[in-house]
């Protein structure tokens, strides 16, 4: 099977710019990741639900829609390829300040619309395993992360990357108690 890779960040963040659309590269990844992790059916419906949520139930522009296709097309064979390998669609981080200040924004937009996602999905967290309401208690704390522009920028740069790995891991949880499967899907 040939892995579809994910779309550049800049590349996205164009698309949604062209079409006039007010939804950042992370927020659409944050968002079709939660939707996915959380049950989803592996098929067009989360369509309806992105239209709904991000742009009054109107249909998307061609080519954002494009770009979002291949996003979750990208993002579903990362989840299922059986390797707990999740890529976050984040701006990357250059080694100044200011840039690290955006990776961290966008993170937190990944998280708030990861974890929107999930409900839209329909999955209900009071009935969920106490390992799944940790993880959630976790990404509401992250959803609130800042850079400290005073301290040093390596540092920084570091406690980031630690973040990134445990929200990546956190969504690979998601995904894997209560995610649909390739397999799922076609023996449905």
């Amino acid at each position: 099977m040939s892995k579809t890779t994910l779309p550049e960040y800049i590349a996205v963040e164009s698309a949604l710019k062209t079409d006039g659309l007010a939804v950042m590269p992370a927020e659409l990844h944050g968002l079709l990741t939660g939707m996915i992790s959380g049950g989803l059916p592996l098929d067009n419906s989360w369509q309806p639900l992105l239209n709904d949520y991000t742009n009054e139930g109107m249909a998307w522009p061609r080519t954002a829609k494009q770009v979002a296709t291949e996003l979750y097309q990208a993002t579903v064979d990362e989840l299922n390829e059986g390797e707990f390998s999740l890529t976050l669609l984040l701006p990357t981080e250059e080694g100044n300040m200011e840039q690290l200040v955006d990776q961290a924004e966008a993170l937190t937009q990944w998280v708030n619309h990861f974890m929107s996602g999930i409900g839209l999905s329909g999955l209900k967290l009071d009935s969920a395993p106490n390992e799944i309401k940790e993880i959630f208690a976790d990404l509401q704390q992250i959803a609130q992360l800042g850079i400290d522009e005073e301290s040093d920028l390596e540092e920084q740069a570091n406690l980031l990357e630690q973040v990134i790995e445990h929200v990546r891991v956190c969504a690979l949880t998601c995904h894997t108690e209560f995610g649909q499967k390739r397999s799922e899907q076609a023996s449905e």
